[in-house]
């Protein structure tokens, strides 16, 4: 068996002709993941980082995820390049990493998705799910070509950085974090404030300039219009446990009587 996708299939959609539509999946279980992923969206994002998952349950959502035509980015907690390869080898192909402030840092995460002379990446695929277990026969010579790495940048530092990153071969894309953002800027809890909302689509311009696709995070329908027209070619417009949260207490709004008392 050879490996069919010679180039990634993520990075051609974010070059597309409409922003790809994506969602959170932090509940950390294969049971909602696959409920997101027949829903009709263009991307969901699998977490580490804020989430209580682990390398056993991304693997679980993973496989669960592989029956739907639905792209998956995954972010680790870090880019400790141990942990960016035992995602990919458990089969991610789309990774999302946090908190990347300087250009260094975006060569660093290059050179954990590649195989050597390239990278550092360690060559495990013949007890990987992502070679199949060697059942594709050309994955050492395909798999730098079928990963796709986005970074994220979150803080004032990184901004001053921003184009030094976003230009760095190898990254594909780079997506604003606007809450760590609007935090290391004196904006706690206020990523909607109207300079960090103008802030953000300078930023998301700035990005588009430099030939990479931008992406940012945008739960205010109204604020993830703007950002599109910004220039973001992919959104995160919500997440499945604020979904649940703010769908259950509308049931509960609904249905049970509300007092004053205590």
């Amino acid at each position: 068996m050879t490996n069919a996708a010679q180039s990634n299939i993520w990075n051609r959609q974010i070059h597309g002709d409409r922003a790809q539509i994506g969602m959170w999946i932090a509940s950390g279980n294969a049971y909602s993941a696959e409920i997101c992923a027949g829903a009709g969206l263009d991307w969901l994002m699998l977490d580490l980082e804020h989430v209580p998952n682990d390398i056993r349950s991304t693997l679980a959502q993973l496989q669960a995820l592989a029956a739907y035509p639905v792209q998956v980015l995954v972010r680790p907690a870090s880019g400790d390049p141990i942990a960016i390869k035992q995602l990919l080898d458990i089969g991610a192909t789309n990774l999302i990493i946090p908190m990347v402030e300087s250009a260094d840092e975006a060569r660093a995460l290059v050179a954990a998705t590649r195989y050597p002379p390239e990278g550092i990446r360690g060559v495990g695929s013949a007890l990987a799910r992502a070679s199949r277990w060697n059942r594709i026969s050309d994955y050492l010579a395909t798999a730098d070509g079928s990963v796709s790495l986005t970074v994220q940048v979150e803080s004032a530092a990184a901004l001053e950085h921003l184009e030094e990153i976003a230009a760095v071969d190898g990254v594909d894309a780079v997506f604003i974090g606007p809450a760590d953002l609007a935090a290391s800027l004196g904006y706690l809890g206020k990523p909607e404030h109207p300079e960090m909302v103008a802030l953000i689509e300078k930023s998301l311009s700035q990005i588009r300039a430099t030939g990479k696709a931008a992406g940012v995070n945008a739960f205010n329908p109204e604020l993830a219009q703007r950002y599109m027209a910004a220039g973001a070619s992919f959104v995160l417009v919500g997440a499945d446990v604020t979904v649940l949260a703010r769908g259950s207490e509308a049931l509960a709004t609904r249905f049970i009587p509300q007092s004053d008392e205590i």
